[in-house]
């Protein structure tokens, strides 16, 4: 690092670390501040847990090549943050390091000037990541900052920042304006909050600020114990091993600048299966299914030295699934992967005809690399892919694009119920793979489903009156019903939708709501007798009650 008068005008490996260190610490003290900035009056601020665990999966990466140059560790974060993004805004933050990371590939150092055209990289990335991209939200967050801190970029890198953060809090401050949900709510963005804090960790670490924060990426690298009874002497392998390495590309094996790694990436390819393969530099990524990971190793040591090896054992790790059972490693021609939470409903959805039900939903979304292990265990050419939440439509697609093992259809499910009635509907003889998917599709959207959840704060919206501990029934984001217990909201809920006109109606009852269903499923019997109410115990938390009309 070279300063002057204390200022930074050359940007390296290890500085880059500190400041993702330190942006990672600071958005993970902030980050139920940035939960609490939710739109909808319900338990489901989760952008703050969202951005956390995205960051922290790049920052896990690029803590193992501590000292490298600085292309190479914002290569290494951008793919961890690839593999550990969820919901949207971890998404979209995966973006922006990854269009960090282009620009800054191959590069040891960078001046300011670099740094500002890789934020500008950033920008475009991020953008091009989103198909309809919504003014007010992250995405205007960090163009607007980035455009208003170009004035700085000819000077140190602490004055660029400041003038990137001062950009970016005008801008966080005006997203109100730029959408009427944020401004009827009384809230900024909380992608756009979670950003700068980010970028507040960035001066941080510019300035010598540390801040102190227990990363659970960081305990992560510890060794979980293993349960030796579920391998034993006379134990078949027949998932072979999960095998995950990083490969350093050396000049004294390879020619750096005409080294093609299509040449690694082919062999990894037919010497195992759910491959995972990205370069960043000299750095060579695989995540690979195999029965030989030794043989793999030794072949890819005739290009260049291992920086991590991680091998599991997948026998133990299919005996630990508690969401789908171990499947045989036999390929078939169709997998279909879905997302819920609660014991009961993803036994509802299995019995739909899942074959792998991913664990998560509102408040708990998954990762990409949630999602890739679905697709690993399915083992199917063609998987169809029910995220039933708008926050993890992009989590899934993301994790569609990396896996190169199978043909990965992502239905966009919003709700539970759409990919209920989507997954049920499914039938092998359709056609091929793009007429099922169109299929899958017109099933989804012709679905009703409401729901019941407790409000978080006082608020009017759609034109009745919520109070802070009341329950309210809504369809998607519109508010329908509000009463003080939850069966009175789910029948006036019912009641705007119409469900006498509607042959079925299948219910979900949450954790909360086991008392109350018997005394609910009654009262809807006697007020809808020509329509047949199926009551399952969903024990989903957040929703005391999902209704999906048939």
């Amino acid at each position: 690092m070279h300063t002057e008068n204390q200022k930074t005008y050359e940007l390296g490996g290890v500085l880059y670390l500190k400041m993702l260190q330190q942006g990672c610490a600071r958005l993970g003290n902030n980050r139920q501040a940035v939960n609490d900035l939710n739109v909808f009056p319900i338990p489901d601020g989760d952008t703050g847990d969202n951005m956390t665990l995205t960051i922290e999966s790049g920052l896990s990466q690029a803590s193992q090549l501590k000292g490298a140059a600085l292309g190479e560790i914002a290569g290494a974060a951008s793919s961890g943050m690839l593999m550990g993004a969820r919901g949207n805004s971890g998404v979209i933050l995966s973006r922006i390091f990854a269009g960090l990371a282009k620009s800054l590939a191959g590069k040891e150092y960078t001046d300011t000037q670099g740094f500002a055209a890789a934020m500008q990289a950033a920008v475009e990335e991020a953008y091009g990541a989103v198909s309809k991209p919504v003014e007010g939200t992250i995405l205007t967050v960090v163009r607007e900052g980035t455009q208003d801190a170009l004035p700085l970029a000819g000077g140190p890198l602490e004055s660029y920042i400041g003038a990137l953060l001062h950009g970016m809090e005008y801008s966080l401050e005006k997203t109100p304006e730029k959408l009427q949900v944020l401004k009827d709510a009384g809230v900024v963005d909380s992608g756009g909050a979670g950003l700068l804090q980010i970028f507040y960790g960035f001066q941080d670490a510019l300035l010598g600020i540390t801040t102190d924060y227990d990363s659970p990426a960081a305990a992560s690298h510890s060794m979980p114990p293993v349960d030796f009874s579920l391998f034993s002497e006379d134990t078949e392998l027949k998932f072979g091993y999960c095998t995950e390495f990083l490969l350093r590309l050396q000049r004294s094996k390879v020619d750096l600048d005409s080294f093609d790694e299509k040449e690694i990436e082919d062999y990894i390819l037919g010497a195992g299966d759910s491959v995972v393969f990205f370069r960043e530099g000299s750095i060579i990524k695989v995540h690979v299914h195999t029965k030989t990971p030794g043989d793999i190793l030794s072949h890819c040591q005739r290009w260049g030295e291992f920086l991590t090896v991680k091998i599991e054992n997948m026998t133990l790790q299919h005996n630990h699934s508690a969401f789908a059972e171990p499947k045989e490693s036999k390929r078939k021609d169709w997998g279909l992967v879905t997302v819920a939470s609660g014991a009961g409903l993803a036994d509802a959805f299995r019995q739909a005809g899942a074959d792998y039900v991913v664990e998560g939903g509102q408040t708990m979304n998954p990762s990409v690399s949630d999602f890739v292990e679905a697709f690993d265990k399915v083992a199917a050419d063609t998987i169809f892919v029910f995220p039933n939440n708008s926050n993890i439509i992009m989590t899934a697609r993301q994790a569609a694009e990396v896996y190169s093992a199978a043909d990965v259809r992502v239905i966009p499910t919003k709700d539970i119920g759409a990919g209920y009635v989507a997954l049920a509907s499914f039938d092998p003889s359709a056609g091929e793979a793009g007429a099922i998917e169109e299929a899958l599709s017109q099933a989804a959207s012709g679905v009703v489903c409401g729901m019941v959840s407790t409000a978080i704060r006082d608020t009017v919206k759609d034109g009745i009156s919520v109070s802070r501990g009341s329950f309210i029934g809504f369809r998607g984001d519109e508010i329908l019903s509000s009463a003080q217990t939850r069966n009175d909201a789910a029948c006036s809920l019912l009641d705007s939708l119409r469900a006498g006109e509607h042959d079925v109606v299948v219910v979900f009852s949450g954790a909360d709501a086991a008392e109350d269903a018997p005394a609910l499923q009654a009262a809807l019997g006697s007020a809808y007798p020509n329509t047949e109410f199926i009551f399952h115990e969903g024990g989903q938390a957040v929703f005391d009650y999902i209704f999906v009309l048939c």
